[in-house]
């Protein structure tokens, strides 16, 4: 399956309409394991198509809607945004668009970015611990090896001071 097949069912409303068993958010949230919460967003931002409503105003959804839980899930755990998918499904709708396959790839770009900064950040935190812990290593490990009958918690130390 090509991106651009993958993206055109995303808040595809044609495709929703497919024939099939007919399923309630609850149904559906329970066969993707994605949040009652994330579906009901992802309808009403377009991304995934209800084919109306059942006598007891439940949302219903065909099994197309399966595929774009997919979908979205498999380009949420590659850290695009919901907004950044949002504009993928529109841009793949769109004849003016451009490629689906050029504009997945630049957004891929920019969520490789966004990883790499994240990294980075966690990287420098990671060297604070490790600098928090040598410097109070004693304290950290062996109880009372600070003096004193209360001792200070080593974190006032390095709070800064009005």
């Amino acid at each position: 399956m090509t991106a651009n097949t993958t993206l055109d069912t995303i808040g595809d409303e044609r495709a929703a309409k497919a024939p099939g068993r007919l399923m309630t958010v609850g149904e559906l949230s329970r066969r993707t394991g994605m949040s009652i919460k994330n579906l009901r967003e992802y309808t009403d931002i377009g991304l995934i198509y209800t084919l109306g409503r059942s006598p007891a105003n439940y949302r219903l959804f065909g099994t197309e809607a399966l595929r774009c839980v997919r979908c979205i899930r498999e380009l949420r755990g590659l850290g695009l945004t919901v907004a950044e998918i949002r504009d993928l499904a529109n841009t793949s709708r769109d004849p003016a668009g451009g490629s689906c396959e050029v504009n997945l790839a630049e957004r891929l770009r920019v969520s490789r970015r966004r990883v790499h900064a994240r990294i980075a950040e966690l990287q420098q935190t990671l060297h604070r611990i490790e600098a928090f812990e040598t410097r109070y290593h004693a304290g950290l490990t062996e109880p009372g090896a600070l003096p004193g009958d209360n001792p200070p918690c080593p974190v006032a130390d390095t709070q800064v001071r009005a």
